[in-house]
């Protein structure tokens, strides 16, 4: 009997997080950390993404590190002791007293400084258990519904399936009608088409068209993957915000203090 897409996301689904890039958008940051971890609300933009996913039943996590990945890989060996007290005992053992414990698997993987994002993902495909699992990028936000992405995925029969979302616009927008100003839009989404938000489902055969360490996923991949009928797309028209600039990373940190942030769909 088949398995609910909401057992196999809860049991077998995977994702893998491209961690390795510069951000050099983002470099009044990135000279000291590398970018996913960056804060919004005190914690790394990257646990934001996993609590994503976690809330759809993912736990299982590879992480393709790159610049400073030593710092991300301490973020995660030390975050339980960070964010807990505890005693240490006499034999060295450590209890813990409540605190955010998970039951994540997270598996770290040094991808290489130089390499693109296509070859991250063919680096850690060895660690990749079943035949479709869950890819983005450690620097975007959003509420999608990573369910339903799946099911979209199954249906379309495509070797690769890519969140497409219509970016909001940098600037406000004007109304105008008889030369005066009728109304004004701080966000407006924009009239461009869809562009491709991360958030992808891929089947193993997709890296098939990866051909090695410098390529770019975005690039030949796609481009050939969509050429062969074999990239589907999953239109997501709510909350999605890449964090590239700082004035992108003040707008993350302000829609979470103030409690608006629209990607916190876990309790």
């Amino acid at each position: 009997m088949a398995l609910s897409v909401t057992k196999v996301c809860e049991n077998k689904m995977q994702l893998v997080i491209l961690a390795g890039g510069l951000g050099s958008r983002l470099s009044e940051e990135t000279v000291l950390k590398p970018k996913p971890l960056i804060e919004i609300g005190g914690m790394p933009i990257i646990w934001h993404i996993m609590k994503i996913y976690e809330a759809h039943g993912v736990k299982d996590f590879i992480v393709c590190l790159g610049y400073k990945g030593y710092m991300i890989k301490e973020f995660f060996s030390n975050l339980r002791l960070h964010s807990s007290d505890f005693t240490i005992n006499p034999d060295g053992k450590i209890t813990f007293h409540g605190g955010p414990g998970n039951d994540w698997r997270i598996t770290l993987i040094d991808a290489g400084a130089e390499t693109q994002t296509g070859g991250r993902i063919l680096r850690v495909k060895d660690f990749i258990k079943e035949d479709n699992f869950f890819m983005t990028y450690g620097d975007g936000l959003g509420d999608v519904d990573i369910k339903k992405l799946y099911q979209a995925h199954l249906d379309n029969g495509c070797l690769a399936t890519v969140t497409a979302v219509r970016p909001t616009a940098r600037f406000g927008a004007l109304e105008i009608s008889n030369d005066k100003v009728t109304a004004f839009v701080e966000k407006p989404i924009t009239e461009g088409g869809l562009i491709n938000g991360g958030f992808f489902v891929l089947n193993k055969k997709a890296l098939g068209y990866v051909q090695g360490d410098q390529t770019l996923w975005e690039q030949e991949p796609m481009r050939n993957l969509a050429k062969n009928g074999q990239l589907g797309a999953f239109a997501h028209d709510g909350f999605w915000q890449p964090m590239d600039t700082l004035r992108e990373k003040l707008l993350l940190e302000e829609l979470w203090v103030s409690g608006r942030a629209p990607w916190k769909i876990w309790k």
